[in-house]
């Protein structure tokens, strides 16, 4: 599966599950998410538990910061390493 997979597939996980009724367009692959408090710590435990079901990963405690799940494009190439 590809970053753009799965950066789409993302994307769409958080404008249904957080930002919704707003554009598709509003959401960039580097729109900040946590910094900006689009997610806020209850949705970030959402975020982690839909990768780890979505693509069969483990998110590791660390791994649950700003410096990996930021953007839609630090998310993509995140579960993309744990996925080689």
């Amino acid at each position: 599966m590809s970053d753009d997979a799965i950066r789409q597939q993302v994307k769409n996980f958080v404008l249904e599950e957080f930002l919704q009724g707003a554009s598709a367009d509003e959401l960039q692959a580097d729109t900040p998410l946590m910094s900006t408090g689009i997610l806020d710590s209850l949705a970030t435990v959402r975020l982690v538990a839909f990768l780890e079901e979505r693509y069969q990963i483990r998110v590791a405690p660390h791994e649950v910061s700003v410096d990996y799940l930021d953007t839609l494009d630090s998310i993509a190439e995140l579960v993309a390493s744990k996925r080689d």
